[in-house]
């Protein structure tokens, strides 16, 4: 249980010292790319923990979105209570689509999950009386205890801090666990695992449906700090962009998704002078990555830390002696 607390007091802290010394367009960045860590966290369960090839992530961080957009602004819901409705039914309906979408394998998987995100970009597009249409939903009430709001990137920083520790803490005592190891064993070799007992179709739905619940919990997220959701917003673009962060930080590793969602929302600000450039550098650290580093920022980071080990020469033998 340390290692876990240990994650969420870093969290916590690095957050609050980054808070006091960027400035306000670099805090929104900072909230951005924690919500990206949530959503990427969730991807980690199924794609680095179970080893499933989603690219409809952003479809279920949409449903998130979408679901606490308009029981708010249509139902009157107050935040507190439409965010958890958003995100249970969000998970109602990854485990309805799981069954038959995850007797699929490689990348079948991956094109169904694609059609999923396009799928859902199409229904939220032209479905006008619920979701407006492109014209988005606006006007989402902000979220407030009492008379304090989270409505500055100051105090929105804190509550998205708080909800990635503890997502964070999840992942980290689920990755120890039973079932952590049953899912990363269906990803090794789903055959030997029903071998020897394992229900893999449960693990695989499992790990799917808490890859939704984490969308889900980002999309809530994204909705009360833009107030606004649009379809554009969830495009299978950003479930690609999802799984490059993951990539990028290192799959299977809670750290690794953290980082890669930092880096990747803050390499275009980084590289604007680049202009349209930058989709050619970004292909490009992409390619490298895969190549050199297909265990990301955390394996290179491991890679340092390890000592080199010295090879000692073999030692000579003496010459036999000749009658």
């Amino acid at each position: 249980m340390r290692a876990p607390l240990l994650i969420a007091v870093a969290i916590l802290v690095l957050g609050s010292l980054l808070s006091l010394v960027l400035p306000e367009y670099y805090l929104r960045l900072l909230n951005l790319s924690a919500i990206s860590a949530v959503a990427v966290i969730g991807l980690n369960f199924a794609f680095g923990y179970a080893g499933l090839i989603s690219l409809g992530h952003a479809a279920f961080v949409g449903m998130g979105a979408y679901g606490l957009a308009i029981l708010t602004t249509t139902c009157g819901w107050s935040p507190w209570l439409a965010a958890p409705a958003a995100v249970a039914a969000t998970a109602v309906l990854a485990a309805l689509i799981g069954f038959p979408l995850l007797r699929l394998r490689g990348h079948y998987l991956a094109l169904a999950t694609l059609g999923l995100n396009v799928s859902f970009y199409i229904v939220t597009s032209n479905w006008i009386s619920l979701t407006s249409g492109t014209n988005g939903i606006a006007r989402i009430p902000e979220l407030a205890i009492g008379s304090f709001a989270f409505s500055g990137e100051h105090q929105f920083l804190w509550l998205v801090l708080v909800v990635l520790s503890a997502v964070a803490v999840v992942a980290a005592i689920l990755h120890a666990s039973r079932h952590g190891r049953e899912m990363m064993a269906v990803r090794d070799d789903e055959i030997a695992s029903e071998m020897i007992g394992i229900d893999t179709t449960r693990v695989k739905i499992t790990a799917f449906v808490l890859s939704a619940i984490c969308a889900a919990i980002a999309g809530c997220l994204f909705a009360l700090h833009v107030r606004f959701v649009a379809p554009e917003d969830f495009t299978y673009a950003h479930s690609i962009t999802y799984l490059a962060m993951l990539i990028v930080g290192g799959e299977g590793t809670i750290i690794g998704a953290i980082l890669g969602a930092i880096l990747l929302t803050f390499l275009p600000e980084w590289l604007r002078f680049l202009g349209t450039a930058y989709l050619f550098f970004f292909g490009l650290l992409m390619l490298v990555i895969l190549v050199f580093l297909p265990t990301g920022l955390v394996g290179l980071g491991q890679r340092l830390r390890r000592p080199r080990r010295r090879v000692s020469p073999a030692p000579v033998a003496a010459p036999e002696a000749t009658s």
